[in-house]
């Protein structure tokens, strides 16, 4: 009887310190950071980017603004199709600067405004993947 009892004693501590570990071990997993996408070369970036060429057009404020994009996209369907929107992208840009005055788009502040805008707006016209970042290349307000 003595010896039934130490086996159960036994075999629930062997259980319990299992299931303590394998329990530990997800925790430790879930809370370890996960490897990080692993960042695409400049030469991808490039592959998935289309250039907008430089444009002028009327600002609100009776200016003129002379300016240039690369818009970067996640892959090279989405590449393509950005490049047969091409007259739908130069709309986009149009009616975002029209809205704007020479004020809005000084400092670092208003490209970011003017980049995130277009962004959003462009990538919400695609179908085959999405936009995933617009630079200014050039611009130049008169």
């Amino acid at each position: 009887m003595m010896k039934n009892k130490a086996v159960a004693i036994t075999m629930i501590m062997v259980v319990t310190f299992v299931l303590l570990g394998a329990v530990g071990w997800v925790v430790v997993k879930q809370m370890s950071p996960k490897a990080e996408a692993k960042e695409p070369s400049i030469e991808e970036l490039l592959s998935y980017s289309v250039d907008v060429p430089e444009m002028t057009t009327n600002l609100s404020s009776n200016d003129f603004i002379r300016i240039s994009f690369k818009i970067q996209t996640d892959g090279k369907k989405a590449k393509e199709e950005l490049q047969q929107r091409d007259f739908m992208v130069n709309n986009i840009i149009i009616e975002e600067l029209s809205e704007l005055n020479a004020t809005d788009l000084k400092g670092k502040k208003g490209k970011e405004l003017i980049e995130t805008t277009i962004r959003k707006r462009v990538d919400s016209l695609m179908q085959e993947g999405s936009v995933e970042k617009v630079y200014i290349t050039s611009m130049m307000i008169q």
